[in-house]
């Protein structure tokens, strides 16, 4: 059933982008753009987990490395082309949030609904949590040196955030070292056993089509963004924390859930855990080091609130794997977290 929704969504694709070319409102073409882009996020990934099962679990995980969330760079890409810098990073907050809150909540409400009680590796988890409270570091430290010393300009804070992200790149590599070689076996039990059902060439030319068509429509929806601020009223950060984190992780979204449900919790947890983790560790600094190639540079300095709802999320999301189990109730605690910082979000000015 949910193949074929995302199949029925396809249709979308070309409806953004003969909306774009006549001029249709930039409103409508920003929801055509949305809902096209999100079966195309599936067939990416889809495509690469077809690749990393041909390739083996090396080359796969340095695959999934770099297109796990190819949606969310490219149109970071596009928003720093455009000049969009607070999109892009209320789109990195925003996915880091929506993973732990939004999509581990609803994962662990679907799961628990389904089982008592749900159980899953509680060392790997914990090893990608530790990565993610060095995102954290990596993260306040910046903005807490733009505040405290003032007398820098803008050069410094640029060298900064250019180390910090080099930095956080290798921290990430190493990561993913430990998952492919150096601890592969507490990895092994939920990736083992995949089997591909595509050849190489048709993973190969999906992976390539679907990525093209997402920069397409990618452009579309970013070129959509300021008349939707000057028609809703709503802020540049509620639309990259909201609306564009989970265009781009949608996909995700329902592939975490669908394993709580079938009770493969691990999978479920390295999904939601694991894309926090990317965007932290490999998309948010590889989008300060793109940003260098255009007239406006991102730094890693985002806002107290902005940094607020990441510690928070990073800390409950900590507190709720510790154990190595989950349940519902957990899951509707992560929710109501989201829900919260969702609402704050959107009376933030």
């Amino acid at each position: 059933m949910f193949e074929k929704i995302l199949n029925g969504l396809l249709i979308f694709v070309p409806i953004a982008i003969i909306a774009s070319l006549m001029h249709v409102a930039p409103t409508w073409v920003f929801f055509f753009a949305a809902i096209g882009i999100i079966p195309l996020a599936k067939y990416i990934g889809n495509a690469t987990e077809e690749l990393a099962s041909h390739t083996g679990p090396a080359v796969g995980g340095l695959l999934n490395a770099t297109f796990g969330n190819a949606t969310e760079i490219i149109i970071g890409v596009l928003a720093l082309k455009a000049g969009l810098i607070e999109v892009v990073k209320a789109s990195i907050t925003g996915s880091i949030i929506g993973n732990l809150l939004l999509v581990l909540g609803a994962a662990m409400i679907a799961g628990g609904t389904r089982h008592k009680k749900q159980t899953f590796n509680k060392t790997a988890i914990l090893a990608s949590s530790s990565t993610l409270l060095l995102a954290v570091i990596a993260l306040v430290i910046p903005a807490i040196f733009f505040q405290t010393a003032p007398t820098h300009g803008p050069v410094v804070i640029e060298h900064l955030s250019i180390i910090v992200s080099v930095l956080m790149i290798l921290a990430y590599i190493a990561s993913i070292s430990f998952s492919l070689f150096t601890h592969k076996h507490l990895y092994t039990e939920e990736v083992g056993h995949l089997q591909p059902n595509w050849s190489i060439k048709k993973s190969v030319i999906i992976l390539f089509i679907s990525t093209v068509l997402v920069a397409f429509l990618s452009e579309i929806l970013v070129a959509s963004i300021e008349p939707i601020v000057a028609a809703f009223g709503w802020t540049e950060l509620f639309i990259g924390v909201v609306f564009v984190a989970i265009i781009g992780n949608a996909a995700e979204h329902t592939s975490a859930i669908t394993m709580a449900m079938k009770n493969r919790m691990d999978l479920s947890l390295q999904i939601s855990i694991g894309s926090a983790t990317q965007i932290a560790m490999l998309a948010a600094p590889l989008l300060v080091l793109i940003s260098l190639f255009f007239q406006e540079q991102m730094s890693l300095v985002f806002n107290t609130f902005e940094l607020a709802a990441i510690i928070f999320s990073v800390f409950i999301a900590n507190l709720v794997v510790q154990d190595g189990e989950s349940n519902w109730l957990e899951g509707v605690q992560l929710l109501v977290a989201y829900a919260i910082m969702a609402v704050g979000f959107f009376f933030f000015k």
